[in-house]
């Protein structure tokens, strides 16, 4: 699992216009992995946006501090004569939905003409994505995604690398525009984190979303 994020680097993307009707797929082959099935398929919404405040995690090691706020507020858990292990905890709870996160700018491609054309995008630009929080966590953000992985059998990482040169091509309807972004798909979870101590009290427990990568790829539609 890689541990850094960076930045973008790079730019300008281009496409171009050819006829053809065969849709085509990048990366992977989507024969062996289904997940990539879905850069060939053209939505008809552009991606969506996180549904709450996250935050860019920097360095996904990072044991985060507790705050004021984290002071022992439960004790239902307190049994005299008893030590618990105290630290951060996380608890997966729901797996959400998979959300794109574009690397450079949005291509496009408009077919004036009155039978389908094949339009390819290429992407140009090269950039990393990684891990976006919401406030609460009390672990590393690389302890987080082993907590996900281990409940819902998903393989994720802290950050994934959207390269230049990888190219898609589809078909465009007569009068149809086609909008492409490449970038990176990132699960969203749900889950719950506080701050257990060792007499069994805990923090106020918060709920946490996170978006976590899980693959690179393109997301395409229409308008």
């Amino acid at each position: 699992m890689k541990k850094t994020r960076g930045a973008l680097i790079g730019a300008v993307a281009f496409f171009a216009l050819a006829s053809g009707s065969v849709p085509a797929f990048a990366g992977t082959d989507p024969e062996t992995d289904p997940e990539w099935v879905s850069d060939g398929v053209v939505q008809t919404e552009p991606p969506a946006e996180p549904e709450e405040p996250v935050t860019d995690v920097a360095n996904p090691d990072t044991e985060p501090q507790p705050s004021a706020d984290d002071k022992p507020t439960d004790f239902s858990r307190v049994a005299a004569g008893y030590e618990c292990r105290s630290g951060g905890v996380y608890l997966p709870k729901t797996k959400g939905g998979k959300y794109h996160r574009g690397v450079g700018a949005t291509q496009s491609n408009y077919n004036g003409t009155s039978r389908t054309a094949r339009s390819t995008f290429t992407a140009d630009v090269s950039g990393e994505v990684g891990v976006s929080v919401s406030h609460g966590l009390q672990v590393s953000v690389n302890a987080m995604i082993g907590q996900i992985e281990g409940k819902f059998d998903v393989n994720l990482s802290a950050k994934l690398t959207a390269k230049i040169g990888n190219s898609i091509s589809v078909d465009t309807p007569p009068h149809k525009r086609t909008n492409a972004k490449y970038g990176v798909y990132r699960l969203k979870n749900t889950g719950v984190s506080y701050v257990s101590y060792s007499n069994c009290a805990t923090s106020t427990k918060r709920t946490v979303t996170s978006y976590t990568p899980y693959r690179v790829g393109w997301y395409l539609w229409e308008s």
